[in-house]
């Protein structure tokens, strides 16, 4: 077991932990005694009508999304939603390689695709609070992967879905920009067949690992228009884009554990609800019986516009809302008020609508 200080209440914020005891995986694997980190925002109804799913994205946790998603006057509003963040499998707050002892740690650690954090969100749900079904389900990236698995896994269970910049059936290029990923990480002389002392021994494959994010995470308008000049943290600052780029983009992911990443990655590459249905997307998608609006990031280079409109038009009843943002796919950060807006008027318009 590695400590890693990221991992802690301290950084992310409160969360819980729930145990599911042994849970096999779909890849035939089993964790012998899976956890589960999650955080609600709000109460429950007694009609328990007023629950909200979001699971989170690569890399990240429920603390992104209660620092810029969740909050009072907002959709997301927690006094009139239950809501539950969990997070997914492996990500370094639920059981993964480095908090785990025994033969499924590092690099042992078993494969784990999207459909498994479906089935473990909906036994959480149901041991802990009950819930049959969500009011909405909403997630961005991995996050929208997981959406769709609950829409089309569990249809009666999704009366609204909104996946944000992400795709249902992971395309030929994302398999290999995350292949591209993994490749970093695990090219570092300190790698070692993933047996290393502190996340920091890997600390290369981690910077290039976030150079090639730089590149396809953020826009080339980002870039170009110089808007990392507006973005503001904390007691750090940049004067040039290669200081934004070391100080912001390479720090978010050395605080990092990288088998965490790469078990998140060999999930992402392979998420595909078509697995339901013999390959069939339309099949799986039409599946599909919530209120969905597919939103995808304008400037987003790896779930671009076109991708996710071509699954949108698959989904009985449902509509594309796309998302303005300078930022591309890092846009999820919620970088833009304009954005924030967007995402706020669609989530409460899907809301509001009879189901």
């Amino acid at each position: 077991m590695i400590e890693n200080a990221f991992y802690t209440p301290e950084v992310q914020g409160a969360y819980q932990l729930h145990a599911l005891g042994g849970f096999d995986l779909e890849e035939g694997g089993r964790i012998p005694d899976l956890r589960l980190a999650y955080a609600t925002y709000g109460e429950l109804s007694p009609s328990k009508d007023n629950a909200i799913l979001i699971p989170t994205w690569f890399s990240g946790t429920h603390a992104t999304w209660e620092q810029t998603y969740i909050g009072p006057g907002r959709a997301l509003d927690p006094s009139r939603w239950f809501i539950v963040v969990v997070n997914q499998i492996g990500n370094g707050l639920c059981t993964s390689p480095h908090n785990t002892d025994g033969e499924i740690a590092m690099s042992r650690f078993p494969r784990v695709r999207i459909g498994d954090d479906v089935r473990a969100q909906q036994q959480l749900a149901a041991e802990l609070f009950g819930i049959e079904r969500w009011a909405l389900v909403v997630g961005g990236s991995m996050g929208a992967q997981q959406t769709y698995e609950w829409a089309v896994r569990f249809p009666d269970r999704v009366l609204r879905a909104a996946p944000i910049a992400g795709t249902a059936q992971n395309t030929p290029h994302d398999f290999l920009f995350t292949r591209s990923l993994m490749d970093a990480i695990t090219s570092d002389p300190g790698w070692n067949g993933g047996e290393y002392r502190s996340h920091t021994d890997v600390a290369d494959g981690l910077r290039r690992h976030a150079d090639i994010w730089a590149v396809l995470g953020l826009s080339t308008e980002f870039w170009k228009t110089e808007y990392w000049r507006t973005i503001e943290i904390p007691d750090v600052t940049w004067s040039t884009f290669e200081e934004f780029q070391e100080r912001f983009v390479q720090a978010t992911f050395l605080a990092m554990d990288p088998n965490a990443l790469l078990t998140m990655g060999w999930k992402w590459q392979r998420g595909d609800v078509t697995r339901f249905t013999g390959g069939d997307l339309a099949g799986a998608l039409g599946r599909i019986t919530a209120k969905t609006f597919v939103m995808p990031i304008d400037e987003d280079m790896f779930f671009p516009v076109r991708d996710c409109a071509a699954e949108q038009a698959l989904i009985p009843g449902s509509e594309l809302r796309v998302l303005p943002s300078i930022a591309g796919h890092f846009g999820l950060f919620g970088f833009e008020k304009t954005y924030l807006d967007e995402v706020d008027r669609n989530l409460t318009e899907l809301l509001e609508a009879r189901v």
